[in-house]
């Protein structure tokens, strides 16, 4: 089902979930998990029975951020990887979200620490669920280094500008209620349930009708920097199509019917 040696990709029915797995590092990024995760990215996106996307970290941890050794440029990564980052210097971007929009939904499930470059893929994400003693954080500036990961442009157009600041200018950590109080993540659930959690909302995502949320998803996304009226134009011109397909149909004939729909992506 592919993935790498950092990065175990496994179905839960129509979820497909990609899982940060280098816990010995606590799941920092090297380049087979962004190749691995750049791929599941793909996967989902080019099978349609696949109709939402758990991302989550292995041994109770999501991701610490960036391999600063790996950085530095100390280790050895296998040709194989050196290879795809040569034929495509975008890979990274892509694999953490910067540069690459899923069109399938994306739950996060977080357990620990979510910090750095975790934090940074985080905002990729379309949903956010948080064991209670998971810790957020953007850290660079401690490091002397900077965000680049898309925060300083992101962060403030999803969070309020005056929390957005102190969390990229102090570095500090914040806690998985403080994360929620200031709107970063949706959901805090005990620990060692956010996958559970977020693979329950994935079936909840799952049960709808598939063009009509991969639409929704596109909509909020591509009018969010636009005028109310250049916004709902767009989203007339999106959504109003949807109402022609057998999707529709069947959520219709399913709801006189009393029973669960049953989509054909047509």
């Amino acid at each position: 089902m592919g993935g790498t040696e950092h990065l175990t990709v496994q179905r839960e029915g129509a979820t497909l979930v990609l899982t940060l797995n280098r816990p010995e590092a606590k799941n920092a990024l090297s380049l087979p998990m962004l190749v691995g995760l750049y791929d599941g990215w793909l996967a989902a996106d080019e099978d349609d029975t696949v109709r939402s996307v758990v991302l989550t970290g292995a041994g109770g941890c999501f991701c610490a951020g960036m391999d600063l050794k790996a950085l530095a440029g100390k280790g050895m990564e296998r040709d194989q990887y050196r290879d795809r980052m040569t034929a495509d210097p975008d890979l990274h971007w892509k694999a953490m979200l910067r540069h690459h929009r899923p069109r399938k939904p994306v739950i996060a499930a977080v357990e620990g620490h979510c910090v750095a470059g975790g934090t940074e893929i985080l905002q990729g994400t379309d949903i956010r669920i948080a064991g209670a003693s998971a810790v957020f954080g953007l850290f660079e500036v401690k490091r002397g280094l900077f965000p680049i990961g898309g925060s300083t442009v992101r962060l403030p157009r999803q969070i309020a500008r005056t929390h957005a600041l102190e969390m990229l200018l102090t570095g500090r950590p914040y806690s998985a209620e403080e994360a929620a109080g200031i709107g970063l993540i949706g959901r805090v659930v005990p620990d060692g349930t956010a996958l559970e959690q977020a693979l329950a909302v994935a079936g909840q995502i799952n049960a709808c009708g598939p063009l009509a949320v991969e639409a929704v998803k596109a909509s909020v996304y591509e009018t969010a920097e636009l005028t109310e009226t250049e916004g709902l134009a767009a989203e007339l011109k999106r959504g109003w199509p949807l109402f022609a397909t057998d999707d529709a149909k069947e959520g219709a004939r399913a709801f006189a019917e009393k029973r669960p729909p049953v989509y054909r992506r047509a």
